[in-house]
């Protein structure tokens, strides 16, 4: 291996949870190969996640069309935006000099992978939307997720690659404790503002709430409807809601909200069910820790991915309006399904080597 080897990765989104954490986990697995990473965000990003773990970026413009949610006028109106940010996007690569470049997600797939291709340096573009998917796979080499249409196919180019979500193998170290002591911790607190709020109570199963690091609204509201339905399970809700009205929907005489927090893996030890969305990091992590899911439909702006077809018995989908038969249907059955999430993340788990192989041996192609 050469001594010194450069990747700018340019990453779309917020830099908070979600493509952040694809983005992050990808870097890590690049530096542990040699590489020297340079960041490049969105300039409207607050980049919370990448800030805590002391990286810096470059503050560009990485337009996003929505995603699986995109339609005609958002996808015009990001095109046109993205002929300026893939000509800037070209000027920061070769301002950092780097030596290949890795576009994670949407926008920051379609903007890295054409500005590489104007600066002329090696690109891989890691891809899950329809949009990133169409376009980057004429350009360069790719890795396709679960979410793109192209993972399923049963034949796909010679440039693309199939990947599980890199999920950082340190998500297997949490610590129980740790994460006991600080749910109790916040719901002490919570008993000194009201002396109804509930306790965490360690002899009932724990059922985990989350949409990532933003709470949307049908998240939100299915969460809220649960809650007061049963006190059998200790619920717990994570993240950060979209709207400010929804804080009125959680109530801490019924649920345990935690809001933002930085110590997932070790919440993960706690939780025996989770009811996430049908996408993202969450869910995959969710395999790799054994953890049976249910995947609440189209929670994201309509989106549908099928994730209960990728991980059949693992993963069980639920609406609104059946959420709670879904939840007794798998707590029955617990054991048989913990059998399934453990094959899935025995898989899941080696991704971000693979990866970062993938982008490695791009690398050496053209040095």
């Amino acid at each position: 291996m050469v001594d010194y080897m450069k990747a700018l990765v340019v990453i779309t989104g917020r830099g908070l949870g979600g493509d952040a954490v694809i983005g992050m986990n990808i870097i890590k697995s690049l530096e542990s190969k040699g590489f020297d990473c340079e960041l490049a965000l969105d300039s409207s990003a607050p980049g919370i996640l990448f800030e805590k773990n002391g990286y810096s970026w470059y503050k560009i413009s990485i337009p996003q069309a929505g995603g699986h949610a995109a339609n005609k006028i958002t996808t015009i109106k990001a095109g046109l935006k993205t002929i300026g940010a893939v000509f800037k996007c070209r000027n920061l690569i070769k301002k950092v000099k780097a030596d290949i470049v890795v576009g994670v997600i949407g926008g920051g797939a379609v903007v890295g992978c054409l500005g590489a291709k104007l600066a002329k340096v090696p690109a891989v573009g890691v891809l899950s939307t329809p949009l990133d998917t169409k376009v980057c796979t004429k350009l360069n080499t790719c890795i396709v997720f679960p979410e793109a249409h192209m993972f399923r196919q049963s034949v796909i180019p010679e440039n693309v690659y199939r990947s599980y979500f890199p999920v950082a193998p340190n998500i297997l170290k949490g610590n129980k404790e740790i994460g006991l002591e600080k749910i109790k911790e916040h719901c002490r607190k919570e008993k000194e503002k009201n002396p109804n709020a509930i306790d965490f109570d360690e002899n009932k199963k724990t059922i985990l709430f989350s949409s990532g690091s933003t709470i949307f609204e049908k998240m939100a509201k299915a969460v809220s409807d649960y809650s007061k339905l049963t006190d059998k399970y200790n619920i717990i809700l994570v993240g950060l809601p979209l709207k400010e009205e929804y804080y009125d929907w959680f109530d801490d005489e019924s649920m345990i909200y935690l809001s933002y927090i930085d110590w997932i893996k070790d919440l993960y030890e706690i939780i025996d069910l989770a009811v996430l969305t049908d996408d993202g990091m969450m869910l995959q992590e969710a395999m790799v820790c054994n953890l049976p899911s249910i995947a609440l439909l189209r929670v994201k702006y309509g989106r549908y991915h099928d994730m209960a077809d990728v991980f059949e018995g693992a993963v069980f989908e639920a609406n609104n309006d059946n959420l709670s038969n879904v939840i007794e249907n798998v707590m029955n059955n617990l054991s048989e399904v913990k059998l399934k999430t453990k094959d899935y993340g025995e898989k899941i788990i080696n991704s971000s080597e693979n990866i970062a192989n993938i982008i490695l041996n791009e690398y050496k192609k053209s040095n």
